[in-house]
């Protein structure tokens, strides 16, 4: 990309007698006027810097590498190297657990056995983790460290407060260089159409700018108040390297996941059964009767699931959850899964340019995979 630069031309005057002392006087007060005038803006971003410093002392502290050895992908012979990839994490704490825990992606660790796994702390003890738990639907992952229990730890925010524009920093070890500190701001909220993969279904980021690279995945990104907003996981680039859109798992849903993952092993979720629009066009808002392209557009409804037990139709547009307005298709996805098994919900249904409601009990998803796998 090529850099505009603006320069600015000095013109010389000539001036004679008692002009030129007056144009001098008049030169000296507005030299004086302008450094007043610029000194309150330097102030402010020396605090600033000052505010990154802090965060950075305090955070810094809490932040590893994470190296995983996965198995070797499948070859026509049969001998293919084993696979090794890096990632970051953050150690956080939680209730009734002495050890501490590190938080980092299921995809940095996904296939690796603890002893496959090696942290490296920021004092640079390598250690590998106890026992691992993950959730590769929200590409989380959980990691217990025995010895540990005096490392620093962080703080968790609450993602749901985050601004558009509202700095943040991003920690990691992008291409092995440990405690890498950028900066930048949220750039968006709950960014959903973004394809990451085939295990990934609970797609909810946050969109900064702060350079990531491969390597980050798994490190914190943080407010200026020094708590953990997101857990970073990805990048938009056409070759593999920071372009300025990166992605972050919001903290709070971390935390729903963590929870469940600690308190059982595993995470349950919720589900109606039913195939949904990746995309819904304007123009197929317009041919439906819609005035905008909102809501989830229904595909394909499997027998003997909640959606068909509720009356569900291919072609139909869920437009409210108990009164919440869906956005689009992930959006839906991520509200019906973070429902109860067995709650009632009311549905708003657009069907042939008319709405009528109906009502849905919620499923539970793992049965409803099972179920669906072993159906002929």
């Amino acid at each position: 990309m090529k850099r505009i630069l603006t320069y600015s031309l000095l013109a010389g005057l000539a001036v004679a007698g008692g002009a030129l002392a007056t144009l001098l006087s008049s030169r000296f007060i507005s030299s004086a006027v302008a450094q007043q005038q610029a000194t309150p803006l330097t102030s402010e971003v020396d605090r600033l810097g000052e505010r990154f410093e802090r965060v950075a002392r305090k955070i810094a502290p809490t932040v590893v590498a994470v190296e995983a050895v996965k198995p070797p992908a499948a070859t026509s012979n049969g001998k293919g190297k084993p696979i090794e990839e890096s990632g970051s994490g953050v150690v956080i704490r939680a209730p009734g657990i002495r050890d501490a825990l590190v938080l980092t992606n299921n995809h940095v660790v996904a296939h690796s056995n603890p002893q496959q796994i090696t942290v490296s702390l920021a004092d640079g003890r390598l250690l590998h983790p106890a026992q691992v738990w993950a959730d590769p639907e929200s590409d989380v992952a959980l990691l217990r460290l025995e010895g540990a229990e005096n490392a620093p730890a962080a703080l968790l925010g609450d993602s749901d407060t985050t601004r558009v524009g509202q700095w943040v920093l991003a920690f990691g070890s992008p291409f092995g260089l440990n405690q890498t500190v950028t900066h930048g701001i949220i750039s968006a909220r709950e960014r959903g159409q973004v394809s990451l993969g085939g295990t990934i279904r609970i797609k909810d980021f946050l969109q900064t700018d702060a350079a990531i690279n491969p390597g980050s995945s798994g490190g914190p990104l943080v407010n200026l108040d020094g708590e953990v907003i997101g857990i970073n996981t990805a990048i938009a680039s056409h070759n593999g390297s920071n372009s300025g859109v990166a992605f972050s798992i919001p903290v709070n849903l971390v935390k729903r996941v963590t929870k469940q993952l600690l308190d059982r092993g595993t995470v349950s979720r919720g589900y109606l059964g039913m195939q949904l629009a990746q995309s819904f066009e304007p123009a197929d808002a317009l041919k439906l009767g819609l005035d905008r392209a909102t809501g989830a557009l229904v595909e394909t409804v499997y027998h003997e699931t909640p959606a068909a037990a509720a009356g569900l139709r291919p072609g139909d547009v869920v437009l409210q959850v108990d009164g919440t307005p869906i956005r689009n298709e992930n959006h839906m996805i991520n509200l019906i899964s973070g429902l109860k098994v067995g709650q009632r919900v009311r549905l708003e249904v657009w069907r042939n340019r008319k709405t009528l409601a109906l009502e849905a009990v919620v499923g539970d998803w793992t049965q409803g995979q099972a179920r669906l796998r072993n159906s002929p």
